[in-house]
């Protein structure tokens, strides 16, 4: 969308409308995506793959006042229920991990010492179960922490 993703499209509707009952329809799975959508007011989270069948189903229920998620999302959100969420100054870095980014720069980006990086990035591999910076970074995509 041009103007603003689906997240803030979502928020801006329940926050306007705080009775309507959203259906999420998108590509992305991952389970911080979901979380925030769910978070934001939908009732509902549906792959774009999904069938006709399910399509309808989901909008049955959410007329009905039920919650649905797909199965995919479901899984994704399971396997990572357990795991430590990234603070928001590590989602900083792996932000700017995922773009290019050297500890020294990402310090002076972020006006702290390089120490400092090195720590949020070693804590950012082992909650992401990375096994380097590119793996978290495409962790971090993969699971809609960070866009790409």
């Amino acid at each position: 969308m041009p103007e603003m993703n689906g997240l803030d499209a979502l928020i801006a509707l329940r926050g306007e409308f705080p009775e309507a009952r959203v259906i999420v329809l998108t590509t992305y799975a991952g389970d911080t995506q979901v979380l925030r959508a769910i978070k934001a007011g939908a009732c509902a989270y549906l792959l774009k793959n999904a069938l006709h069948k399910e399509l309808l189903d989901t909008i049955r229920a959410v007329h009905a006042g039920k919650k649905y998620i797909s199965p995919e999302a479901s899984y994704e959100l399971a396997e990572h229920a357990g795991a430590d969420a990234l603070t928001p100054a590590e989602v900083r870095v792996l932000r700017l991990i995922a773009e290019g980014n050297a500890n020294k720069e990402i310090a002076e980006q972020l006006s702290v010492s390089e120490d400092t990086v090195k720590g949020q990035v070693r804590n950012i591999l082992s909650k992401l179960g990375a096994k380097d910076r590119a793996h978290a970074a495409m962790i971090g995509v993969k699971r809609g922490i960070i866009e790409a």
